[in-house]
C-alpha cells in the first residue's frame, strides 16, 4: 500500500474552448512545458472537472437565464427518469445512470445564456484524455473526470467520479479480512469517489483550478475500470425504485 497520497493543484490551464485538445492543454500546463509547475509521473491520477471536458467536446447549449421553464424543459430533454420535483429543483435520472440534480445540467463557469451538459460518454472521455497523455508526454496515469454532486439524506456537495480510465472505479474487499481477522462480507470501495472528493480540496470552483494531481494511488488501483459498469448501481440491486 501507499505511504501517503499527495495532492497537486495544476494551474495555468485556462479557459477551455470547444474542440480543445484536453492532453495537450494539460501537458502545456505541466513541466517540462512550464519550468515551475509539476510533472506528471508514471502512476499517478489525473482529476479533471466535468465542466472543461464538456466544454472542450462541446457540449454547450444556448439557453434563456431569465426562463425558467427553459431550464426545465432542457433538463428534461437530458433525463430519461424523473425522480423528484420540488419547486424549480428536479432529482433526474441521466442516460448514464446517474441520480442526480436537474440530469448534471450545470450554469455556473460558462457564459452567461449557456448551459453544459454532461459529457456523452464520461468514461469513454476518461479514455482518450489517458491516451493523449501517453502520446504527449509517454507516461501511463490514471484520468478521472469528476462532477459536484449532493447526496441523498445528506446535506452539502462533494466531488464523485463521473468517468475514469487507468485507476479502479470501486476496490473489492470482500473475501478479505479486517485489522481484527474478521472476514469482511460487504465492503467494495469506491475509490474513485474517494480520490474525486480529495483532489476538489485543492481545486475548487471559485479558484478557476479544473484540475489536479493525485500521487501516492496503490499500484494494485491502476488498471482498467469503468464508473458505468463499477459504480452505478443497476436497478435490480436498488432498493428504492
Amino acid at each position: 500500500m501507499s505511504d501517503g497520497i499527495t495532492l497537486i493543484p495544476l494551474r495555468g490551464i485556462g479557459e477551455i474552448e470547444p474542440g480543445a485538445d484536453l492532453a495537450r492543454t494539460v501537458a502545456d500546463a505541466l513541466a517540462p512545458a512550464v519550468p515551475d509547475a509539476p510533472a506528471l509521473h508514471r502512476g499517478d491520477v489525473l482529476v479533471i472537472t466535468q465542466k472543461v471536458v464538456s466544454k472542450a467536446e462541446g457540449r454547450l447549449v444556448a439557453i434563456d437565464p431569465d426562463d425558467p421553464a427553459a431550464k426545465t424543459a432542457l433538463v428534461e430533454q437530458e433525463s430519461v427518469r424523473i425522480v423528484r420535483r420540488r419547486g424549480d429543483l428536479i432529482i433526474s435520472e441521466t442516460r448514464h445512470g446517474f441520480i442526480c440534480a436537474n440530469a448534471g445540467i450545470d450554469l455556473s463557469n460558462v457564459a452567461l445564456g449557456t448551459a453544459a451538459l454532461l459529457p456523452e460518454d464520461s468514461d469513454r472521455s476518461a479514455r482518450r484524455i489517458r491516451a493523449g497523455l501517453r502520446a504527449v508526454l509517454g507516461v501511463d496515469v490514471g484520468v478521472i473526470i469528476s462532477d459536484t454532486f449532493g447526496r441523498t439524506w445528506r446535506r452539502g456537495v462533494t466531488d464523485v467520479a463521473i468517468g475514469c480510465a487507468g485507476v479502479a472505479a470501486v476496490i473489492d474487499l470482500r473475501g478479505t479480512l479486517d485489522a481484527n481477522g474478521r472476514e469482511l462480507i460487504a465492503t467494495e470501495v469506491c475509490v474513485a469517489d474517494e480520490l474525486a472528493s480529495a483532489a476538489e480540496l485543492v481545486m475548487g470552483k471559485d479558484r478557476g483550478i479544473p484540475a489536479a494531481i493525485v500521487r501516492g494511488v496503490p499500484v494494485e488501483w491502476l488498471r482498467r475500470a469503468s464508473v458505468r459498469t463499477e459504480i452505478v448501481r443497476p436497478p435490480d440491486e436498488d432498493l428504492f425504485r
